[in-house]
């Protein structure tokens, strides 16, 4: 079972994420490939899909929304799960899935759709996200949920058929 793994991803949390995923199903026995959206011109030679976008004012980063519109006919034909990563806090915020998350999981006809918590670094941001960031009030902290993020990872190891080895990073 070969799988791709693309996130999109504006100062490297959602990478992280994207990484922590492959790294995951590697150690379940999946051949699992990280890459950027932009480096993915077909699906050739892959069996399933994981992609996932950091979301800023409520929707997904444009080289993933780019990645679904030009490979959508070959994401239907495989399965594909979707991932968001962006609220922050404790609970984070937002609760609500991002604006485009139901057009993404329509479009890339996925099984599913799971929003991770993120990480704000004020010190990474530009002018003009520091400004939305002190409007909205964000609090700065890295909030991702590795447990969440690994059982996610084992929930799609397991619908692939992949073998029941303990997981995390292949060694």
């Amino acid at each position: 079972m070969r799988a791709l793994v693309v996130a999109a991803s504006r100062h490297g949390s959602t990478a992280g994420i994207a990484t922590a995923i492959a790294e995951w199903l590697r150690g379940r026995g999946v051949v699992a490939v990280r890459a950027e959206p932009e480096e993915v011109s077909d699906l050739v030679g892959v069996d399933a899909v994981v992609l996932g976008s950091a979301v800023y004012a409520a929707h997904w980063l444009a080289p993933a929304k780019s990645l679904v519109e030009r490979l959508g006919d070959e994401l239907a034909e495989r399965p594909v799960w979707l991932f968001s990563s962006g609220p922050v806090g404790d609970p984070p915020k937002p609760a609500e899935e991002p604006a485009d998350a139901g057009a993404m999981v329509q479009a890339a006809h996925a099984r599913g759709h799971h929003v991770f918590a993120g990480k704000l670094d004020k010190t990474t941001l530009g002018a003009g996200e520091r400004a939305i960031v002190r409007v909205l009030r964000a609090p700065e902290g890295d909030f991702r949920d590795w447990p969440e993020v690994e059982a996610w990872a084992d929930e799609i190891a397991d619908a692939l058929g992949a073998g029941t080895g303990a997981g995390g990073p292949a060694t």
